[in-house]
């Protein structure tokens, strides 16, 4: 397959440094060129692994995500700048990855990945990297890797650590390695393992954990070097230590052990107990706020962002921080509209969910694109930051 790939004399230049490594070589650059790598998620460990993998010269990249830009991911997602705030993701990464090199076929699949549409998604790519960041999309990955026979690259980031690993590898004499089942066979009761939405991560880790992945993919496809197979890397950003564990298969493993029990994709929701997306809110633009204010209708206005934030600028409302919602949830009241709002619409909607889920509230509206959205549609005057 490789022989038959040829290259541009701007391929030859842009490779070129990969060529000339003794190990490497055209061959190696031509399996690259030939492979097809699909990237389930764009956001702090798909920034990393896409870039690179771009930059490298995979011929065709697969990206699944059905999130938009937030102002909140660009603390970590580098993929990403302001001007693509409010974009589909998919969107926006392609055009960064092609301004990046133009060389590339890239297939979006702007859709959440589900037991639904997981194997038709994946049963044409060579490799999956999965950067998602919860259980049940972990799952679903990985159970519709083995089905299919497709190699994982696995990363997960939290806080400080970063974990990585190939699973479902296939070894030169055709046996499998282990995969995420054989380490995980069941996942942490709900609410045990927090994500990273409500337990945040150091910006820098996925920066770290992501190459590392791009970099196990490019050894996969490539045949150069070992990959991680039926080993687990952890790394610890706070100490600057890591381990790595040795993993095996497993004989009780439900998905490929001695008596398989799972042969479809099944409910991973139900499954891991927790949801992989979280549920919409309720919306009003800042027009609609406009009219309820001309109206004469009673209302309240919770401003979820940081104190230094309100001092900035803010529109009149009673500030409670995103981190104290829960604690001050008696402030505020169930029985009229409530408007809540941050910057931009991420954080309001993050305290949103966790009121309504918490304590039943459902009188809850996200102001859409946040105080600067209100700034730019109703009250121009105002500082923007």
């Amino acid at each position: 397959m490789s022989t038959q790939i040829s290259f541009s004399k701007e391929e030859l230049a842009r490779y070129n440094r990969h060529i000339i490594i003794p190990e490497f070589g055209l061959a190696a650059q031509q399996k690259l060129k030939a492979a097809k790598v699909l990237v389930v998620g764009s956001g702090g460990l798909g920034s990393p692994v896409l870039l690179y993998l771009a930059a490298a010269g995979i011929g065709t990249i697969g990206i699944v995500d059905f999130d938009v830009v937030d102002d909140s991911n660009l603390q970590r997602q580098v993929l990403f700048g302001v001007s693509d705030i409010g974009k589909p993701k998919v969107e926006a990464a392609k055009a960064r990855l092609q301004a990046l090199n133009p060389h590339i076929n890239f297939i979006l699949h702007n859709t959440q990945l589900t037991s639904q549409n997981a194997l038709d998604v994946i049963k044409d790519y060579d490799v999956v990297a999965d950067g998602t960041d919860n259980f049940p999309t972990r799952y679903l990955v990985n159970d519709a890797c083995v089905l299919l026979g497709k190699t994982n690259v696995y990363a997960s980031i939290f806080q400080f650590e970063g974990q990585v690993s190939v699973f479902n590898y296939r070894y030169p004499n055709g046996d499998f390695g282990p995969n995420y089942r054989d380490l995980y066979p069941t996942p942490p009761p709900p609410g045990l393992v927090p994500s990273c939405a409500e337990g945040g991560v150091l910006g820098v880790l996925p920066g770290i954990i992501g190459s590392l992945q791009a970099l196990e993919v490019i050894k996969v496809i490539t045949g150069v070097g070992e990959p991680l197979a039926g080993r687990f890397y952890i790394f610890d950003a706070s100490g600057f230590e890591s381990r790595t564990f040795t993993i095996s298969r497993r004989d009780d493993n439900p998905l490929n052990g001695k008596n398989p029990t799972i042969t479809q994709l099944i409910d991973y929701e139900q499954f891991c107990g927790v949801k992989a997306v979280e549920k919409p809110v309720k919306e009003i633009t800042p027009r609609e706020l406009t009219e309820l204010q001309e109206k004469g209708v009673t209302y309240q206005l919770i401003d979820v962002r940081e104190p230094y934030e309100y001092e900035i600028v803010n529109i009149g409302a009673e500030l409670i921080p995103l981190a104290t919602v829960a604690e001050q949830a008696e402030r505020i009241n169930k029985n009229i509209p409530v408007i809540v709002h941050c910057k931009m619409g991420g954080r309001s909607a993050k305290a949103i969910r966790e009121l309504e889920d918490k304590f039943g509230f459902n009188n809850l509206f996200n102001l859409k694109g946040g105080i600067l959205a209100y700034i730019d549609d109703v009250q121009p005057s105002l500082t923007k930051y």
